[in-house]
């Protein structure tokens, strides 16, 4: 496994999105730590979860709490994993997903989130979107006072602009350590964010990185999947799947790139961690540039 850094964390190139583990259409939870050590067993230091990874209105943190059991049942080392959780966001139990990116709501969200984990502080904790209801200096002010009371020991922020990354940058200062946004062959309105999370050191956590080459878990079970693409073409040049093709262009992007797809069988994680020793040469990298899936 290759790895990257978070801050001053060093973690694998690929990390692990645990969503598909807890929300609708979630596997069993034999599955689903299988999955998570599966995961471990492939090298991934990385776990992205969230306070509203969760499918019923009454299992708030469902997602943390699966992880937490996961890494006190595996077998193995899990002292250099970091778990990346969430803040800001709710599900009420319809499909449907809330913001609420007031400061006191966050504070509380963080210190259940600790506890869910079984953490005195949280590795990396990510203002999960921005409350159009809130001012942005206020959500991302708390942050900086989780920082300082050492709930938290680094801070993310997802899905923003390059304004606001700019603006959480002046505020948080060196405690700022990464952005996550929706990126992928598919969707890549975020290149602005990448390029200025390069240019600031800040990891940059693709979500859905796998978008236009294989459903999302928030697509449902009858979500289309592309085929036939540039993706593919180059996946059957190498043979290996296309979603490697896809994780591995990503990581070429930028050396801040560190993509967590979702997983929600033990075989899916295993093979997007061998993205991770994968090396497209540049005429390859220039064809999925250019390449849109159908």
């Amino acid at each position: 496994m290759q790895h990257r850094t978070i801050g001053d964390t060093t973690v694998s190139a690929v990390g692990l999105g645990a969503m598909p583990l807890s929300i609708e259409h979630r596997p069993d939870e034999q599955r689903a730590i299988a999955t998570v050590h599966a995961a471990l067993d492939a090298g991934i230091t990385l776990i992205d979860t969230a306070d509203s990874y969760h499918w019923h209105a009454d299992e708030v943190g469902h997602n943390e709490l699966l992880i937490a059991r996961a890494l006190a049942r595996y077998g193995g080392d899990t002292s250099g994993v970091l778990i990346a959780t969430k803040g800001g966001r709710g599900r009420p139990g319809d499909g449907s997903w809330t913001v609420n990116g007031a400061p006191e709501h966050l504070k509380h969200a963080a210190e259940a989130s600790a506890k869910r984990l079984g953490v005195d502080a949280i590795g990396l904790y990510q203002l999960h979107k921005p409350d159009p209801a809130v001012p942005w200096a206020e959500s991302v002010g708390a942050l900086r006072e989780l920082l300082d009371a050492g709930t938290i020991r680094a801070a993310g922020i997802s899905n923003v602009t390059t304004a606001q990354i700019r603006q959480a940058h002046a505020i948080l200062g060196a405690g700022l350590v990464s952005v996550q946004n929706q990126y992928s062959p598919a969707v890549r309105d975020s290149e602005p964010q990448l390029r200025l999370s390069t240019e600031l050191g800040l990891a940059f956590l693709p979500w859905s990185p796998l978008g236009g080459i294989s459903r999302s878990s928030l697509d449902g079970p009858s979500g289309p999947t592309s085929m036939g693409t540039t993706f593919h073409r180059v996946a059957a040049e190498h043979g290996v799947s296309p979603q490697q093709i896809a994780l591995a262009w990503l990581l070429a992007r930028s050396p801040v790139v560190i993509p967590v797809p979702g997983a929600s069988r033990p075989a899916s994680i295993t093979d997007s961690a061998h993205a991770a020793q994968l090396r497209l040469s540049e005429a390859e990298l220039t064809r999925l540039d250019h390449a849109l899936p159908n």
